[in-house]
Protein backbone atom coordinates (compact mmCIF):
# COMPACT_ATOMS: atom_id res chain seq x y z
CA UNK A 1 0.00 0.00 0.00
CA UNK A 2 1.51 3.24 -0.63
CA UNK A 3 2.86 5.59 1.95
CA UNK A 4 0.64 8.84 2.81
CA UNK A 5 3.51 10.86 1.47
CA UNK A 6 3.49 9.16 -2.01
CA UNK A 7 0.45 9.66 -2.73
CA UNK A 8 0.57 13.41 -1.55
CA UNK A 9 3.69 13.34 -4.09
CA UNK A 10 1.41 11.86 -6.98
CA UNK A 11 -1.35 14.21 -6.20
CA UNK A 12 1.19 17.11 -6.38
CA UNK A 13 2.81 15.89 -9.71
CA UNK A 14 -0.92 15.69 -11.21
CA UNK A 15 -1.02 19.24 -9.90
CA UNK A 16 1.51 20.72 -11.48
CA UNK A 17 0.96 18.95 -14.83
CA UNK A 18 -2.71 20.80 -14.65
CA UNK A 19 -0.84 24.23 -13.81
CA UNK A 20 1.55 23.60 -16.43
CA UNK A 21 -1.32 22.69 -18.81
CA UNK A 22 -3.29 26.34 -17.39
CA UNK A 23 -0.46 28.37 -18.29
CA UNK A 24 0.40 27.29 -21.96
CA UNK A 25 -3.13 27.53 -23.11
CA UNK A 26 -5.73 30.90 -23.37
CA UNK A 27 -5.96 32.83 -20.12
CA UNK A 28 -9.16 32.73 -18.58
CA UNK A 29 -11.00 36.27 -18.43
CA UNK A 30 -10.06 38.25 -15.82
CA UNK A 31 -13.74 38.06 -14.07
CA UNK A 32 -12.62 34.31 -13.68
CA UNK A 33 -8.95 35.30 -12.54
CA UNK A 34 -10.38 37.20 -9.85
CA UNK A 35 -12.46 34.70 -8.22
CA UNK A 36 -8.92 32.55 -7.49
CA UNK A 37 -7.64 32.61 -3.95
CA UNK A 38 -4.00 31.66 -2.35
CA UNK A 39 -4.15 30.05 0.83
CA UNK A 40 -1.92 30.68 2.81
CA UNK A 41 -0.68 30.34 6.09
CA UNK A 42 -0.91 33.34 7.68
CA UNK A 43 2.02 34.52 9.31
CA UNK A 44 2.85 36.50 12.38
CA UNK A 45 2.66 40.66 12.02
CA UNK A 46 6.11 40.53 12.43
CA UNK A 47 8.68 37.99 13.53
CA UNK A 48 9.80 37.01 17.04
CA UNK A 49 11.70 39.40 19.07
CA UNK A 50 15.39 38.37 18.31
CA UNK A 51 17.30 40.63 20.70
CA UNK A 52 20.45 40.54 18.86
CA UNK A 53 18.70 42.46 15.70
CA UNK A 54 16.62 44.91 17.88
CA UNK A 55 19.65 47.14 18.66
CA UNK A 56 19.97 49.17 15.32
CA UNK A 57 18.63 52.57 16.44
CA UNK A 58 19.86 54.37 12.87
CA UNK A 59 17.63 54.71 10.23
CA UNK A 60 17.64 52.20 7.50
CA UNK A 61 18.53 52.64 4.01
CA UNK A 62 17.30 49.29 3.02
CA UNK A 63 14.64 47.95 5.36
CA UNK A 64 13.78 44.40 4.86
CA UNK A 65 9.91 45.20 5.48
CA UNK A 66 8.64 41.82 3.38
CA UNK A 67 6.03 39.43 5.32
CA UNK A 68 6.36 35.68 5.02
CA UNK A 69 3.87 33.83 3.14
CA UNK A 70 4.69 31.08 3.60
CA UNK A 71 7.16 30.13 6.78
CA UNK A 72 8.42 27.28 8.30
CA UNK A 73 8.96 28.80 12.18
CA UNK A 74 9.23 25.42 13.50
CA UNK A 75 11.63 23.29 11.59
CA UNK A 76 14.67 24.53 13.39
CA UNK A 77 13.61 22.98 16.88
CA UNK A 78 15.34 20.36 19.15
CA UNK A 79 19.42 19.80 18.10
CA UNK A 80 20.86 22.40 16.58
CA UNK A 81 21.53 21.95 13.04
CA UNK A 82 24.94 21.41 11.88
CA UNK A 83 24.25 22.61 8.08
CA UNK A 84 21.24 24.53 6.71
CA UNK A 85 20.92 25.12 2.55
CA UNK A 86 19.55 27.84 1.47
CA UNK A 87 18.15 27.17 -2.28
CA UNK A 88 16.86 29.95 -4.32
CA UNK A 89 14.33 28.42 -6.61
CA UNK A 90 11.44 29.47 -8.76
CA UNK A 91 7.88 28.46 -9.01
CA UNK A 92 8.10 26.46 -12.31
CA UNK A 93 11.36 24.51 -11.08
CA UNK A 94 9.06 21.64 -8.92
CA UNK A 95 11.02 18.92 -10.88
CA UNK A 96 14.28 20.49 -9.94
CA UNK A 97 13.30 20.75 -5.74
CA UNK A 98 12.31 17.10 -5.93
CA UNK A 99 15.56 15.95 -7.47
CA UNK A 100 17.25 17.82 -4.97
CA UNK A 101 15.30 16.47 -2.09
CA UNK A 102 16.15 12.69 -3.82
CA UNK A 103 19.69 13.32 -3.54
CA UNK A 104 22.10 15.91 -1.98
CA UNK A 105 19.27 18.12 -0.26
CA UNK A 106 18.05 14.82 1.36
CA UNK A 107 17.80 15.68 5.42
CA UNK A 108 18.41 12.46 6.55
CA UNK A 109 21.78 11.13 4.16
CA UNK A 110 23.75 11.84 7.43
CA UNK A 111 21.85 10.42 10.55
CA UNK A 112 24.49 11.76 13.24
CA UNK A 113 24.87 15.06 11.05
CA UNK A 114 21.55 17.26 11.07
CA UNK A 115 21.08 19.06 7.79
CA UNK A 116 17.78 21.15 6.87
CA UNK A 117 17.07 21.72 3.27
CA UNK A 118 14.54 25.17 2.16
CA UNK A 119 13.95 26.58 -0.79
CA UNK A 120 13.57 30.06 -1.02
CA UNK A 121 11.33 32.18 -3.33
CA UNK A 122 8.81 35.34 -3.56
CA UNK A 123 5.11 35.86 -4.44
CA UNK A 124 4.37 35.08 -8.45
CA UNK A 125 2.22 37.11 -10.69
CA UNK A 126 0.55 33.57 -11.83
CA UNK A 127 -2.43 33.19 -9.02
CA UNK A 128 -2.04 28.95 -9.69
CA UNK A 129 1.38 29.08 -9.47
CA UNK A 130 1.29 30.67 -6.01
CA UNK A 131 -1.44 27.74 -5.05
CA UNK A 132 0.50 24.61 -6.27
CA UNK A 133 3.60 26.18 -4.29
CA UNK A 134 1.46 26.20 -0.88
CA UNK A 135 0.36 22.45 -1.84
CA UNK A 136 3.77 21.42 -2.35
CA UNK A 137 4.80 23.20 1.05
CA UNK A 138 2.19 21.61 2.60
CA UNK A 139 3.38 18.12 2.07
CA UNK A 140 7.09 18.32 2.12
CA UNK A 141 7.48 21.59 4.74
CA UNK A 142 10.56 23.12 2.91
CA UNK A 143 9.01 26.17 1.34
CA UNK A 144 9.87 29.90 2.45
CA UNK A 145 8.00 33.15 0.32
CA UNK A 146 7.95 36.47 1.50
CA UNK A 147 5.63 38.97 -0.32
CA UNK A 148 8.18 40.59 -2.92
CA UNK A 149 7.74 39.58 -6.50
CA UNK A 150 9.39 36.35 -7.49
CA UNK A 151 12.16 38.01 -10.63
CA UNK A 152 15.61 37.75 -11.53
CA UNK A 153 16.22 41.12 -10.22
CA UNK A 154 15.13 39.99 -6.99
CA UNK A 155 17.43 37.22 -6.19
CA UNK A 156 19.40 39.27 -3.86
CA UNK A 157 15.97 39.81 -1.39
CA UNK A 158 15.93 36.19 -1.68
CA UNK A 159 19.16 35.60 0.01
CA UNK A 160 18.28 38.16 2.36
CA UNK A 161 15.05 36.24 3.40
CA UNK A 162 17.56 33.32 3.80
CA UNK A 163 19.69 34.92 6.38
CA UNK A 164 16.40 36.65 7.46
CA UNK A 165 15.19 33.19 8.40
CA UNK A 166 18.17 31.89 9.92
CA UNK A 167 19.52 34.43 12.34
CA UNK A 168 15.12 34.69 13.34
CA UNK A 169 14.29 31.47 13.69
CA UNK A 170 18.01 28.83 13.53
CA UNK A 171 20.26 31.30 15.08
CA UNK A 172 22.43 27.96 16.30
CA UNK A 173 23.02 26.73 13.21
CA UNK A 174 26.86 26.05 12.94
CA UNK A 175 27.09 26.38 8.52
CA UNK A 176 24.75 27.47 6.01
CA UNK A 177 25.26 27.39 2.02
CA UNK A 178 23.27 29.20 -0.31
CA UNK A 179 23.35 27.36 -3.50
CA UNK A 180 20.81 27.35 -6.44
CA UNK A 181 18.56 24.57 -7.92
CA UNK A 182 20.26 23.97 -10.99
CA UNK A 183 23.54 22.95 -8.93
CA UNK A 184 24.94 19.29 -8.16
CA UNK A 185 26.48 19.18 -4.44
CA UNK A 186 28.89 16.59 -3.51
CA UNK A 187 27.64 16.52 0.16
CA UNK A 188 30.23 13.80 1.66
CA UNK A 189 33.36 16.38 0.64
CA UNK A 190 31.04 19.51 1.30
CA UNK A 191 30.11 17.97 5.35
CA UNK A 192 33.54 16.06 5.96
CA UNK A 193 36.50 17.06 3.85
CA UNK A 194 35.23 21.28 3.79
CA UNK A 195 33.50 21.39 7.29
CA UNK A 196 33.95 18.56 9.62
CA UNK A 197 31.36 18.02 11.98
CA UNK A 198 34.24 16.69 14.71
CA UNK A 199 36.22 19.98 14.39
CA UNK A 200 36.22 22.97 16.27
CA UNK A 201 32.84 25.49 15.01
CA UNK A 202 34.03 28.44 12.76
CA UNK A 203 32.71 32.09 13.46
CA UNK A 204 32.87 34.86 10.80
CA UNK A 205 33.85 32.24 8.03
CA UNK A 206 32.91 32.14 4.54
CA UNK A 207 33.64 30.54 1.37
CA UNK A 208 33.74 29.55 -1.90
CA UNK A 209 34.82 30.60 -5.87
CA UNK A 210 36.12 34.21 -4.83
CA UNK A 211 35.96 36.52 -7.84
CA UNK A 212 37.72 39.81 -8.52
CA UNK A 213 35.90 41.46 -11.04
CA UNK A 214 34.05 45.22 -11.82
CA UNK A 215 31.25 46.34 -13.46
CA UNK A 216 30.22 45.20 -16.30
CA UNK A 217 28.45 48.84 -17.92
CA UNK A 218 26.72 47.26 -21.46
CA UNK A 219 23.36 47.26 -21.04
CA UNK A 220 22.66 44.17 -22.83
CA UNK A 221 24.72 42.65 -20.61
CA UNK A 222 22.51 39.62 -18.32
CA UNK A 223 25.27 41.04 -15.29
CA UNK A 224 24.60 45.05 -16.73
CA UNK A 225 25.44 47.61 -13.83
CA UNK A 226 24.46 51.30 -14.11
CA UNK A 227 27.52 54.05 -13.16
CA UNK A 228 24.45 55.40 -11.37
CA UNK A 229 23.85 52.54 -8.90
CA UNK A 230 27.49 51.71 -8.46
CA UNK A 231 29.61 54.07 -9.48
CA UNK A 232 33.10 52.80 -8.42
CA UNK A 233 35.38 51.03 -11.03
CA UNK A 234 35.57 47.56 -8.96
CA UNK A 235 33.39 45.59 -7.14
CA UNK A 236 34.98 43.78 -3.56
CA UNK A 237 36.14 40.39 -3.66
CA UNK A 238 32.94 38.43 -3.44
CA UNK A 239 31.79 34.67 -4.33
CA UNK A 240 29.98 33.41 -6.61
CA UNK A 241 26.15 32.99 -6.17
CA UNK A 242 26.25 29.57 -7.48
CA UNK A 243 27.62 28.36 -4.46
CA UNK A 244 28.73 29.85 -1.30
CA UNK A 245 29.21 28.42 2.42
CA UNK A 246 29.58 30.39 5.75
CA UNK A 247 29.56 29.81 9.81
CA UNK A 248 25.54 30.66 11.24
CA UNK A 249 27.14 33.72 12.70
CA UNK A 250 27.82 35.48 9.68
CA UNK A 251 23.25 35.22 8.73
CA UNK A 252 23.03 37.07 11.44
CA UNK A 253 25.86 39.92 10.81
CA UNK A 254 24.88 40.35 6.86
CA UNK A 255 21.13 40.76 7.48
CA UNK A 256 22.04 43.80 9.79
CA UNK A 257 24.67 44.79 7.53
CA UNK A 258 22.12 44.78 4.45
CA UNK A 259 19.63 47.17 6.49
CA UNK A 260 22.37 49.92 5.85
CA UNK A 261 23.73 48.79 2.42
CA UNK A 262 22.24 49.99 -0.86
CA UNK A 263 20.42 47.12 -2.48
CA UNK A 264 21.81 45.64 -5.76
CA UNK A 265 20.09 43.10 -7.65
CA UNK A 266 23.37 41.48 -8.46
CA UNK A 267 23.18 39.00 -5.42
CA UNK A 268 26.89 37.87 -5.00
CA UNK A 269 27.72 41.14 -5.31
CA UNK A 270 25.42 42.38 -2.86
CA UNK A 271 27.01 40.04 -0.32
CA UNK A 272 30.52 41.01 -0.77
CA UNK A 273 29.34 44.53 -0.26
CA UNK A 274 28.15 43.42 3.30
CA UNK A 275 31.27 41.37 3.84
CA UNK A 276 33.24 44.03 3.22
CA UNK A 277 31.53 46.46 5.31
CA UNK A 278 31.74 43.59 8.27
CA UNK A 279 35.44 43.08 7.30
CA UNK A 280 34.81 39.54 7.09
CA UNK A 281 37.52 37.90 4.72
CA UNK A 282 36.63 35.38 2.16
CA UNK A 283 38.64 32.35 1.48
CA UNK A 284 39.04 30.59 -1.95
CA UNK A 285 37.99 27.30 -2.60
CA UNK A 286 38.46 26.46 -6.50
CA UNK A 287 35.75 22.99 -5.05
CA UNK A 288 33.03 25.24 -5.76
CA UNK A 289 32.99 25.24 -9.62
CA UNK A 290 30.46 27.86 -10.96
CA UNK A 291 30.32 26.41 -14.84
CA UNK A 292 29.30 22.72 -16.21
CA UNK A 293 31.93 19.99 -16.37
CA UNK A 294 31.55 17.54 -18.42
CA UNK A 295 30.44 14.64 -16.18
CA UNK A 296 33.00 11.78 -15.14
CA UNK A 297 33.09 9.87 -11.88
CA UNK A 298 36.53 10.60 -10.56
CA UNK A 299 36.07 14.22 -11.86
CA UNK A 300 32.67 14.74 -9.39
CA UNK A 301 34.65 13.06 -6.71
CA UNK A 302 36.71 15.79 -6.48
CA UNK A 303 34.69 18.68 -6.56
CA UNK A 304 32.04 20.69 -4.53
CA UNK A 305 29.68 22.04 -6.65
CA UNK A 306 28.72 22.17 -10.23
CA UNK A 307 26.83 24.62 -12.43
CA UNK A 308 24.22 24.16 -14.97
CA UNK A 309 22.79 20.49 -13.85
CA UNK A 310 19.32 19.43 -14.95
CA UNK A 311 16.84 17.30 -12.61
CA UNK A 312 17.74 14.24 -14.73
CA UNK A 313 21.15 14.89 -14.33
CA UNK A 314 21.19 15.14 -10.81
CA UNK A 315 19.30 11.73 -10.11
CA UNK A 316 21.45 10.11 -12.45
CA UNK A 317 24.84 11.72 -11.00
CA UNK A 318 23.95 11.14 -7.10
CA UNK A 319 22.83 7.43 -7.97
CA UNK A 320 26.32 6.88 -9.97
CA UNK A 321 28.43 8.38 -6.64
CA UNK A 322 26.10 6.57 -4.05
CA UNK A 323 26.33 2.65 -5.95
CA UNK A 324 29.47 2.98 -7.18
CA UNK A 325 31.78 3.93 -4.17
CA UNK A 326 33.86 0.76 -4.55
CA UNK A 327 35.51 2.25 -7.84
CA UNK A 328 38.78 3.37 -7.76
CA UNK A 329 39.98 6.58 -9.68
Amino acid sequence: MPSKVSCFYMLTVVCWASALWYLSGPRPSTAYMGQMTFTVRKPPARPPKNDTLSNIRTRSLNPHNFKFLINEDKKCEGTPPFLVLLISTNHKEFDARQAIRETWGDENTFGDVRILTLFLLGFNTEPVLNQMVEQESQIFHDILVEDFVDSYHNLTLKTLMGMRWVSTYCSDARYVMKTDSDIFINMDNLVFNLLRPNAKPRRRFFTGRVINGGPIRDARNKWFMSRELYPDSRYPPFCSGTGYVFSGDVAELVYKASLHTRLLHLEDVYVGLCLRKLGIHLFQNTGFNHWKMTYSLCRYRKVLTVHQISPEEILRIWNDMSTKKHLKC
